[in-house]
């Protein structure tokens, strides 16, 4: 039985499971915004919609309506390159602001496959492989690990314990249809860019009003008044415009989180509770052979995969154990801490509280 053969029978028998389940799943504790979600799940919210065996990658997406081009260009800092909102967004060769950033992009990268509805791995993870916190940021990760996750999301093994997020999904197909060739070309060309650092954690009371996209890209509110943190964390772009019309692959995020956020992941990232994140990760946590760097990274990104490792959606002998000791509150401080770390070497950074 092929990859995708596989995949698409784990997805079908996983809705089934999941749908059936899924308000008993989302109970008070859900970390809702790790996956872009303001409010709980509920019987009229959108859900992702279904992948049957012969869908095609971007059949497993969101579908909007087209949006017209206005043709209107934008532009970005430091490049004298100029797009509109629609070639920034161009589903198999998007925008590619900063050429001198990253190396010469294979085909796969820069434009997908068309006519097998694979959309451009640069569409979501950036040619530079930063991504956003909706996606997952796949510059700085080890060639073997990178292909160890291509071949989880084929055969099934790493799904969304949400299902509302439909990308999970898009990305699991594309897993599944891509040969050997194409996968080992994508591995070697992002584990060649190192991360930069791109976070700065706020710890408040308080955050900006946000807005959701589709695939749950929070945007602030403009003009709007502060809101109530709560237990969770708000993630937004330095640069919202930026970041929604043009896709700067540059733009670096505010995370506001929970004061003592980052006191409490910290501790907890250093073996209380007993788990010593760095036995595993490395003692600085930018990894350990193809156990993956786990620094400066988003803390929604973090905190949707320890979540769905807890639920048994991702897979793996090494962390369940591990999720299993820890509530929500405490994956949420994880989370915060590792945000805050720079991936190229340097402790946490904290802008203060507000």
């Amino acid at each position: 039985m092929d990859n995708k053969l596989i995949y698409a029978c784990v997805s079908v028998i996983g809705s089934m499971i999941l749908g059936s389940a899924a308000f008993a799943q989302h109970g008070p504790d859900w970390p809702d915004w790790a996956y872009g979600q303001l409010e709980p799940l509920g019987p009229d919210s959108r859900t992702a919609p279904p992948c049957p065996d012969g869908s095609r990658p971007i059949d497993c997406a969101y579908q909007g309506n087209p949006v017209p081009d206005d043709g209107i260009k934008h532009s970005l800092p430091d490049t004298d390159r100029t797009f509109t909102r629609n070639e920034a967004y161009a589903n198999f060769g998007p925008a590619d602001w900063y050429p001198g950033d990253h190396p010469q992009m294979p085909d796969i990268v820069a434009h997908g496959k068309e006519s097998a509805g694979v959309r451009a791995c640069a569409l979501c993870h950036y040619p530079n492989g930063q991504g956003k916190m909706e996606n997952g940021h796949v510059a700085g990760l080890t060639e073997g690990y990178f292909l160890q996750q291509l071949e989880a999301f084929a055969a099934g093994n790493r799904r969304s314990a949400d299902i509302r997020k439909a990308n999970t999904n898009e990305m699991a197909m594309i897993a599944a249809s891509l040969s050997d060739a194409e996968r080992r070309e994508i591995a070697a060309y992002y584990s060649s860019i190192p991360l930069r650092k791109m976070i700065r954690v706020v710890e408040s009371d308080q955050a900006p009003q946000v807005r959701t996209t589709t695939n749950g890209l929070m945007l602030p509110v403009e003009g709007a008044p502060p809101m109530e943190l709560g237990m969770r964390v708000i993630e937004v772009p330095e640069n919202p415009d930026r970041t929604e019309m043009s896709r700067d692959p540059r733009d670096t995020w505010v995370t506001y989180a929970p004061v003592g956020s980052l006191a409490a992941g910290e501790a907890l990232v250093a073996g209380g509770g007993g788990i010593a994140c760095g036995a595993c990760h490395g003692p600085e946590l930018r990894g350990l052979g193809d156990f993956p760097s786990i620094v400066g990274r988003t803390a929604s990104y973090t905190m949707r995969q320890l979540w769905d490792f807890k639920q048994g959606t991702r897979q793996s002998a090494v962390m369940a154990p591990i999720v299993a000791a820890l509530s929500a509150e405490d994956m949420m401080y994880i989370s915060v801490y590792l945000a805050s770390l720079d991936p190229g070497g340097g402790g946490a950074e904290i802008e203060g509280v507000e």
